[in-house]
């Protein structure tokens, strides 16, 4: 089973890379190091889409971004993305996101983009050996007053259980959302923002406090004031690797005291971590206040 997961992945990397392309099953099959017929069965056993599906839909949430961010024209962007008219274009972003890409392109709304995860690291790891020690680099950032557009959970504390509770597609329609961070956040809530019956663990993307765009149903909003936080950063990752990651920051943030560079911990504002990125190594804010 491991060398089939191993396959399906080969074949996304290969998808990723060379998404800009026609990809033939040929290439995806020396990739994966299966036969075509073969390479094709798995990626649809433990994918549930063919591989021109997975393509043409990372293909859309691409040329969503595209439209959302810039001023081209919608042949333009059609042809980009692999259409061969604007007619298929429409009618394949329609039924992706329910709406028309003229009309997206015009007043972007949020929308659910197509956000795989990788096979190889859709399931959690539980190899904690931590005897290799590794560098943790920490700097005080700010964080301006903002608005916070969140999902709620259920009683989720952390990122599997939350998947559980809500789904992962959240993710994607948060990163159809322009961020003041340039990127969505997951939050542990602070008791005075976690509604009765909802979770700590949260997902959203931070806004301006002027923001009067749309907001998503089921989601909520909350404000935020001006804060500082201390950024932990682990070291560069190799993906499989992300469980480990996260545990070595984790384990240099219960050993760290804040009053060591002046500051104490804040109880009163969320804690952020962001998507852990094995190029930049595991990030996580932690809210203090001077002392």
């Amino acid at each position: 089973m491991e060398e089939h997961i191993e396959a399906v992945q080969r074949m996304q990397d290969y998808i990723a890379a060379h998404l800009d392309a026609d990809i033939s099953m040929a290439e995806l099959a020396r990739a994966s190091r299966y036969s075509p017929w073969y390479s094709y069965r798995l990626f649809v056993d433990l994918l549930h889409m063919t591989p021109a599906v997975y393509s043409r839909r990372l293909r859309l949430s691409k040329s969503a971004l595209r439209l959302r961010d810039e001023k081209g024209r919608i042949i333009d962007v059609a042809y980009d993305a692999g259409f061969e008219s604007v007619d298929g274009f429409q009618r394949a972003f329609y039924k992706e996101f329910g709406c028309n890409p003229y009309e997206y392109s015009l007043c972007p709304t949020p929308i659910y983009l197509f956000k795989p995860y990788g096979i190889k690291y859709a399931k959690k790891k539980e190899n904690k050996d931590m005897r290799e020690v590794k560098t943790v680099f920490l700097q005080v950032v700010e964080k301006p007053e903002r608005k916070v557009i969140i999902k709620r959970g259920k009683e989720a504390t952390e990122y599997f259980k939350y998947c559980e509770e809500v789904g992962c597609d959240v993710w994607g329609l948060l990163c159809s959302m322009k961020s003041i961070g340039g990127e969505p956040v997951c939050l542990w809530l602070p008791k005075n923002h976690i509604k009765a019956g909802t979770s700590e663990y949260v997902q959203g993307v931070e806004v301006a406090t002027d923001y009067s765009g749309e907001i998503p149903k089921g989601f909520d909003v909350i404000e935020l004031p001006k804060c500082k936080y201390i950024m932990f950063q682990g070291e560069p990752f190799a993906e499989e690797n992300f469980g480990e990651a996260i545990e070595q920051v984790w384990e240099a943030i219960k050993k760290f005291d804040p009053q060591t560079i002046g500051y104490a911990w804040d109880d009163s504002n969320p804690r952020i971590q962001l998507e852990p990125v094995g190029t930049r190594g595991y990030m996580e804010l932690h809210p203090v206040k001077s002392i």
